[in-house]
């Protein structure tokens, strides 16, 4: 399963890598104020992508942060639970 693993990676690294060398042309970003950045294509791709990757991640942090503090609450009541069955512990015969 791990060659497969590794084969199917190497597949996707040479795919990729195959794409950044056909996509070498540079490429000019026009932005506001007539300024402009000009780069080759796929650093322009790859810029743009991590970019989207950054802020899906920051997009979700607000998500993750309200899981975790319900997570916590949910573990206080349930410690707190299980410190009241320890105290009211029926009587022994």
């Amino acid at each position: 399963m791990r060659t497969l693993v590794w084969v199917v990676r190497g597949f996707i690294f040479l795919f990729l890598f195959a794409f950044a060398i056909k996509n070498t042309d540079p490429v000019t970003l026009r932005f506001f104020l007539d300024t402009a950045w000009q780069a080759p294509l796929v650093i322009v791709v790859l810029a743009f992508f991590a970019a989207g990757a950054f802020f899906g991640a920051v997009s979700l942090l607000g998500t993750i942060f309200s899981l975790r503090r319900e997570l916590a609450g949910v573990r206080r009541e349930l410690s707190a639970v299980r410190s009241e069955a320890r105290v009211v512990a029926p009587p022994q015969v």
